[in-house]
């Protein structure tokens, strides 16, 4: 690649995020802190590097979280990018933190969600975020506030000026109707993939009302044990006959399906970054969609 940006077009076009007109093919900033999501990177200067090198590329919606690391993520984007260009859209997300042994804990009152806010502003050194989502858990937690009350207090932040949007992560399709409603939500994260296609109702309603869905676990399950789309025998001839690794083609099939969704491939290495970043050239037939499609149609 040379060190020309690409043009919208060979980052997917792109797509309005609270004002923002990100590329279709952002960065998530979860992998460059050390394992586990905890500690600082095993390469300082890379993921500094990579980091510069997605927005000479092109990309111009970056995904963290304070708890990433916690502090790591934020930290080197302020390092690597601040000042920030005016078209960066800089996205975050509420509802969770992490102790000191990498435990994920709830924090799902309507304080914590302004405190974590404020938190992220002042790591970022920025007086206003693209859209934060509010990340849910499957399952209620003692202690957590009502879900209108963590709406309104998301609701209040914008209309307070310190986030652009609001968004929803880990939600129901019930929820998100909610959240529709009450809040005017941007964007949706889900888990999504060809693997797992449960969540197309809720794809489905952000298409609908043009709301951003970006789908978490895109290549399928990060877990152990568990499905992933480059194991997947379809995926694999697809891949010998587009002469593209499978991980671009499970991507690449994420933006043909729907042009609501926004891809965030987070990597600690320049030369996979250059890989995710040239999923837009992936060209799918038809037949190749269709082959794809029928792997895990949505019931």
């Amino acid at each position: 690649m040379s060190d020309a940006p690409l043009p919208a077009a060979s980052l997917g076009g792109t797509y309005d995020l609270a004002g923002h007109q990100v590329r279709r093919l952002g960065f998530g900033a979860m992998q460059l802190p050390g394992p586990g999501v905890m500690g600082p990177p095993k390469d300082h200067d890379t993921a500094i590097a990579v980091l510069r090198r997605a927005v000479e590329l092109g990309v111009n919606h970056i995904d963290t979280a304070q708890f990433y690391g916690p502090d790591v993520s934020n930290a080197l984007i302020r390092e690597a990018l601040h000042p920030y260009s005016d078209d960066l859209a800089i996205v975050s997300k509420v509802g969770a933190r992490r102790d000191t042994k990498g435990s994920w804990l709830p924090a799902l009152t309507p304080a914590d969600l302004r405190e974590d806010v404020e938190t992220n502003l002042r790591e970022l050194g920025t007086e206003q975020l693209a859209a934060v989502n509010l990340r849910l858990q499957e399952h209620p937690v003692p202690g957590q506030a009502p879900f209108e009350d963590l709406l309104a207090a998301m609701v209040a932040m914008r209309e307070d000026g310190l986030i652009a949007g609001v968004g929803i992560s880990t939600a129901t399709h019930e929820q998100v109707v909610q959240a529709i409603e009450q809040a005017d939500v941007v964007t949706v994260q889900n888990a999504y993939s060809l693997l797992d296609r449960s969540d197309e109702d809720v794809l489905r309603l952000c298409s609908d009302h043009g709301i951003s869905y970006v789908p978490y676990f895109p290549l399928g399950s990060a877990f152990p044990g568990m499905p992933k789309v480059v194991d997947d025998a379809t995926v694999q001839a697809v891949a010998q006959q587009t002469d593209a690794t499978p991980a671009q083609v499970g991507l690449a099939w994420l933006l043909a399906h729907d042009d609501s969704i926004l891809l965030i491939p987070g990597t600690s290495s320049l030369s996979h970054l250059e890989q995710n970043l040239a999923v837009a050239s992936v060209e799918l037939t038809d037949g190749q969609l269709a082959q794809l499609d029928a792997i895990a149609p949505p019931k």
